[in-house]
């Protein structure tokens, strides 16, 4: 893709080509839980042995899996929907004022269900849709590694995002280092 006025190689916003009707209905057919990002975690983590509850509506915000024996949860969250900083997020031109105040109200919810599970004794991971999916899908291995290390590792919170990102790439280099030195 070439250089465009508006820089860079990103495409210019053109206007809905469907009726408001047809967005709503389109929009009303998202799931929130079951997607398929989150089937691939789930299938790969039980693959492994590991088992899971799912979706705990007594723990705040619903986690998407929960490990009671690990107090551990696991949300698989929407790069578009989270405001995630990757190149599966981008905000929509139309009605962009309604869109930022959702998608931050969406982040506040889920610092406050975070901040909530944290004063409960529970360990919180998210993982992003674009460690899943897209062109900078994790291997699937390295994934459910990091997801397992994640477990082993004792830590209270968590993010794992896709390859682009820079906690994944320094993450990448630090494993990468780690493996050097164990040859030497």
């Amino acid at each position: 893709m070439s250089p465009g006025p508006n820089g860079g190689g990103r495409r210019t916003s053109r206007p809905d080509p469907l009726t408001s009707e047809q967005r709503r209905l389109n929009m009303s057919r998202i799931r929130g839980k079951d997607t398929k990002p989150e089937l691939v975690v789930r299938k790969g983590l039980h693959a492994r042995g590991l088992r899971y509850r799912l979706h705990d509506r007594k723990l705040p915000g619903t986690p998407d899996l929960v490990f009671p024996s690990r107090r551990a949860v696991l949300f698989i969250h929407g790069c578009f929907w989270h405001g995630h900083d990757c190149p599966l997020y981008k905000a929509p031109s139309t009605n962009a004022d309604f869109w930022e105040k959702k998608v931050s109200a969406n982040r506040q919810r889920d610092a406050l269900h975070n901040a909530e599970l944290g004063r409960r004794g529970w360990r919180v991971l998210s993982i992003w849709e674009c460690a899943v999916r897209g062109r900078g899908r994790r291997p699937f291995p390295e994934l459910m590694d990091d997801i397992q290390g994640w477990f082993a590792a004792d830590a209270t919170e968590g993010e794992i995002g896709g390859c682009w990102t820079n906690d994944t790439a320094a993450n990448a280099d630090s494993r990468a280092a780690g493996a050097n030195q164990g040859d030497a």
